[in-house]
């Protein structure tokens, strides 16, 4: 008879500016969590020895390292069936990193690394707006645009693990720069710096006032909050990033057929601003026999407490290992 049943698991969640991490129960309760800044380890060894010892001190604190069965981890660029973070345009680290191995290695306990639109997913089926659902597609919109198509109650990832990237498909031939070394993407446009970059193309092409031109900071948040007041030039902004965002997700509901199409992400909190030049769009593109059959939605849970959720569920899911047995 099994003695020593380990009843936790540790969700993590990589994100550009910050790293977070919790301790979760066989009931999905969080019972403790800490973060740090993710831009402080500009070394991936420094960062790996900076997590382990953190997660460890956070567990041993909470009941013990024993009690933890295994790590599941969320990040930007990550393979799922690699357990790599494989070139990533926005992290600091470069290259291709064995992020699943290292930890396994320094923890000597079982890793699952995934990427963030999937551990999301994973998150959201579990907890949030598409439990119950078989087929939909998570659309995260932040500092990039990652994107999860869950099929038949499983995540697709096709033969090399990387399927689903929405935000580096090709929506204007030889378009702005995007991050990924290509021109035209998606990310490009409707991504943080992608909005940014509109509204800065706009300033300088015309002479009309704006209250962007007076911000001390630009970003998707000031100009939200300048279309709260009213300006012409701000609400245009988003009105050509939905109209962007609306053709691309019609492309790939027309693909797919899925039951839902749901946004995450800080800039999902642009909310009608935004999405209603998407949905206005998508409408209009997609194809004719699933209009008005796909739902266009936004996550109703808190991005942080579902991403280390999500990634929690990413660890329940592997094969149990530890070096201590």
């Amino acid at each position: 008879m099994e003695e020593n049943i380990k009843s936790r698991v540790v969700g993590v969640d990589i994100s550009i500016k910050h790293t977070t991490f919790a301790i979760v129960d066989i009931r999905g309760n969080i019972l403790a969590r800490d973060q740090f800044p993710t831009n402080e380890y500009l070394n991936v060894n420094d960062f790996v020895t900076a997590l382990s010892e953190r997660i460890i001190m956070l567990a041993e604190e909470n009941g013990g390292y024993d009690k933890i069965r295994s790590v599941g981890v969320s990040a930007p660029s990550a393979n799922f069936l690699t357990g790599c973070i494989e070139n990533s345009p926005n992290l600091p680290w470069r290259g291709i990193i064995p992020l699943a191995a290292m930890l396994r290695d320094r923890m000597g306990i079982a890793v699952a690394l995934g990427n963030d639109a999937h551990v999301t997913a994973l998150g959201e089926n579990t907890y949030g707006s598409a439990h119950g659902m078989k087929n939909f597609v998570i659309i995260s919109l932040g500092h990039g645009i990652g994107s999860c198509i869950f099929s038949h109650g499983e995540v697709h990832f096709g033969v090399n693990g990387f399927a689903g990237e929405i935000g580096h498909t090709c929506i204007k031939h030889n378009g702005r720069d995007c991050g990924c070394g290509r021109k035209g993407c998606l990310e490009a446009y409707c991504a943080e710096k992608g909005i940014i970059a509109t509204a800065h193309e706009m300033m300088e092409a015309s002479n009309e006032p704006s209250l962007m031109r007076e911000l001390d900071e630009l970003t998707p948040r000031t100009i939200v909050d300048c279309c709260e007041k009213g300006d012409k030039m701000a609400i245009e902004v988003f009105r050509i990033t939905g109209e962007k965002l609306g053709i691309a997700m019609a492309a790939l509901a027309t693909l797919i057929n899925p039951e839902a199409i749901i946004f995450t992400g800080g800039i999902s909190n642009a909310g009608h601003w935004l999405f209603d030049s998407t949905e206005e769009t998508f409408n209009s593109h997609v194809f004719h026999n699933i209009k008005g059959r796909v739902k266009l939605q936004r996550s109703t849970i808190d991005d942080r407490e579902r991403d280390v959720m999500g990634a929690s569920a990413l660890a329940w899911g592997i094969k149990e290992y530890s070096l201590f047995k």
